[in-house]
């Protein structure tokens, strides 16, 4: 294992000690924390591995949490409408990804981005079993007070995060990241030699949609309400792409970190200002990306070039 997936799975693993300090806000933060952790780590797999940008995010997030809020509403315990959810999800991406990701660059981001539309209207029109665009009830769990029930939905979350970092990190040490290292760099050529493009691309696909259901799933039985304008929001599609590039793409240490910034620039803008807080988030973005291009994880490069320069 590398040293920065080390780093990695150990900032996952101190997150777990959260409950021990935190009260019901810190635990709110962690869990949103840990579930944009997952959507960038998830879509790094396909967009940072891979090279394809994906914007097909949000359409995987909605389709996770209405699937595990149908299920709630029909007295399935979370417990099996979570894994299900994600189940789903891999499927589901998997069978698209074998059409999709026959298309490149500003076509294939085109067309993931259709998904979000579509899965919305299949939703708005399936009014019998997801409530239309009146939206769906899920039924509170057998929580016994506020702190109880933020600690469990923050584990929750947690252990989706990290079953999403042991992806990361298996897929980025196997032969299929070193396959799709491949395509990144020249597909023609991966094909040339007899790599399976296509199957390459849908197995990253179909993971990348996994994790991401999974979380959709454990958001629908936290906030305990969805409607299609909420989890097919594509921010959950544009967020995950910026957190990478903050981070650096293709490091999974890196889109860790780009997530946590993410988070914490958002919560500071928001408290200030209140009013313009997504224009004030959006300039900071930008100049944060003008001055700093290839992410975080360019820092230490950079220091030790400007050392080395000064000497």
């Amino acid at each position: 294992m590398t040293r920065s997936n080390v780093i990695l799975l150990t900032i996952v693993v101190l997150i777990a000690t959260l409950p021990l300090f935190g009260g019901a806000y810190a635990l709110r933060l962690g869990t949103i924390a840990c579930m944009y952790a997952i959507l960038a780590l998830s879509w790094n797999v396909v967009g940072g591995l891979a090279g394809y940008p994906s914007f097909a995010t949000a359409a995987f997030f909605g389709f996770g949490a209405y699937t595990c809020g149908v299920l709630l509403s029909r007295d399935v315990s979370m417990a099996f409408a979570v894994p299900v959810a994600g189940i789903a999800s891999f499927v589901l991406a998997a069978s698209l990804g074998a059409a999709l990701l026959r298309l490149r660059g500003h076509y294939f981001a085109i067309a993931s981005l259709s998904l979000i539309e579509v899965f919305r209207e299949l939703v708005n029109n399936a009014t019998d079993l997801t409530g239309g665009g009146m939206g769906l009830n899920i039924p509170l769990g057998a929580g016994s007070g506020v702190m109880t029930d933020a600690t469990f939905y923050f584990v929750s979350m947690w252990g989706v995060l990290l079953a999403t970092t042991l992806m990361v990190i298996i897929v980025g040490g196997s032969k299929l990241g070193f396959g799709l290292a491949c395509i990144r760099q020249n597909e023609t050529a991966a094909n040339m030699i007899g790599l399976n493009a296509t199957l390459y691309k849908s197995v990253a696909f179909g993971l990348s949609a996994c994790f991401v259901g999974a979380a959709g799933g454990i958001y629908a039985a936290w906030v305990h309400y969805i409607d299609p304008s909420d989890v097919f929001d594509i921010l959950y599609s544009v967020k995950p792409i910026v957190m990478a590039l903050i981070g650096g793409l293709g490091s999974p240490l890196g889109v860790l970190l780009g997530a946590f910034v993410y988070l914490g620039l958002e919560e500071v803008v928001w408290r200030n200002y209140i009013q313009i807080h997504s224009g004030v988030l959006g300039v900071l973005i930008v100049l944060l990306l003008l001055f700093l291009p290839h992410g975080l994880m360019s820092v230490r490069s950079r220091l030790l070039a400007w050392r080395l320069k000064h000497v």
